[in-house]
């Protein structure tokens, strides 16, 4: 949906997440305990991440190596990655990479704390939510795109677990904004979703 409104607007697209996904992958590929704060403030000591535009987004660069998005999208790297995004160092690494991203630019945002803390003065804001069971369907249905064939269960639970470990994390936890516009996406498809959400951006800007 981030995508579509992107498209639709003329803007960039920035999924944040992935920023952390490339640092989970970074922690892999070094076999890192991601629970080690010695060990993770000195892997963002020497790390490089840059992103480069392109017509789709923003392709994600570590140390000068391109990284795959189908690489940062598997199931174990989404597990890191919720491990490593409740860290503290990593999120002020990582804050001001994003913020410089926005400046000057029209930009949809994509993340589990854009409207909190990394642009708290956004012209409009939306929080977007589904039963669990709709989601985990959803993702199911999206790694079965990519052959990646997982139980259901398997994804749920997961989800649920990220979900819990993002909402209660002392650091910049999973919330809504005052005020975002709160969106249930459960029985709506992307197409209705996305018409809904450009009403409201054109009558706010």
């Amino acid at each position: 949906m981030a995508k579509c409104l992107a498209a639709r607007l003329g803007y960039v697209y920035l999924d944040t997440g992935a920023l952390y996904r490339a640092i989970a992958w970074k922690v892999q590929k070094e076999q890192l305990d991601p629970n080690n704060p010695v060990h993770i403030q000195s892997l963002l000591s020497r790390t490089v991440l840059r992103l480069v535009p392109g017509r789709e987004g923003f392709s994600i660069l570590v140390d000068g190596q391109a990284i795959d998005q189908e690489v940062i999208r598997t199931p174990a790297i989404s597990h890191l990655a919720s491990c490593v995004a409740a860290l503290h160092p990593v999120r002020e690494w990582l804050l001001p990479v994003q913020r410089e991203i926005g400046e000057g630019v029209g930009v949809i945002a994509e993340g589990r704390d854009m409207g909190t803390r990394v642009f708290p003065c956004a012209d409009v804001k939306f929080f977007l939510d589904a039963d669990l069971e709709v989601r985990a369907n959803r993702r199911q249905q999206e790694l079965a795109q990519k052959d990646q064939t997982i139980h259901l269960k398997t994804v749920r639970d997961d989800m649920a677990v990220r979900d819990d470990r993002d909402r209660t994390r002392s650091v910049d936890p999973l919330r809504p904004a005052p005020e975002a516009i709160m969106i249930d996406t459960s029985r709506q498809s992307v197409k209705e979703v996305v018409e809904h959400m450009m009403k409201i951006i054109v009558d706010r800007l």
